[in-house]
């Protein structure tokens, strides 16, 4: 990732249940991601497929707003 690029808050990893797919999910808590929620599988038909959310905790991605808020009027 290049120095200026701001990190993704949330992150949806999948692949085949084996170890590469729990490699890339370490890398990512070592990264300082954490896990959200219980992991999911599925099979495609041959294997097993994984899939696993995580989250920056918000300390980590303190950044402003990407839209300006609207006042609304009564």
């Amino acid at each position: 990732m290049a120095e200026t690029e701001q990190p993704l808050r949330y992150r949806f990893l999948t692949g085949p249940d084996d170890r590469s797919f729990c490699e890339r999910v370490s890398a990512a808590l070592a990264e300082g991601y954490v896990l959200h929620g219980p992991p999911t599988l599925t099979f495609d038909g041959q294997r097993v497929i994984a899939g696993q959310a995580l989250v920056l905790p918000e300390v980590l991605t303190a950044q402003p707003p990407t839209t300006t808020p609207r006042i609304l009027e009564a």
